[in-house]
This record gives structure tokens, sequence and C-alpha cells, in this order.
């Protein structure tokens, strides 16, 4: 399936081919530190957290309390995985952790 939503963008692919040429996790880990700030990072791994927190049906206040995540942010990651792009739910059914 070809994405054709508003973020297309050729800065964005080629940002997104970047990534996708990473081979392994430190490869991500100084990759991602040049780019992206602590905060940023650790915010993208909450989401990634509370999506899939969801997903197995904990409740707001279990995610909360786990993830430190307030509820905008659960209810905007809720709002995606059930309106969104499906890119959480791709990237979920793929992780084996």
């Amino acid at each position: 399936m070809t994405y054709s939503g508003k973020l297309r963008d050729p800065l964005l692919d080629r940002l997104f081919k970047a990534i996708l040429l990473l081979e392994n996790i430190d490869e991500c880990y100084q990759f991602f530190e040049d780019v992206c700030t602590v905060a940023e990072l650790k915010s993208l791994a909450q989401r990634m957290e509370v999506a899939k927190m969801l997903e197995t049906n904990y409740t707001y206040g279990e995610i909360a309390a786990k993830t430190g995540a307030s509820t905008a942010t659960i209810s905007r990651v809720k709002r995606a995985l059930n309106y969104g792009a499906d890119g959480y739910k791709t990237v979920l059914s793929r992780l084996q952790d």
C-alpha cells in the first residue's frame, strides 16, 4: 500500500529513507541521538508503549501509571489507533518483544 496522506513531502521521504538504512539498534541509537532531543525520543517511546497497552486493553489509569503519559497523550494515541493511518498497528503487529 502506498501512503498518500497529508504529510507526503520530499524532505520526509529522505528522512524515512535514511531511517530504513539503519541496520541495527546501535545504529538507531547513534542516528536518533543526533537527530532528536532526549525528550523527543522519550516521547516517541512513550507513545509506542501507550499504543501497545491500548491494544492489549489496559485502562487509561493503568497506562498513565505505568508510562507517565497524560490522558491527552493517551487519547491522541487511541485516536490514531482507531482513525489514523494504521502506522501503530503495522509496527505493533511486527514487533516481537
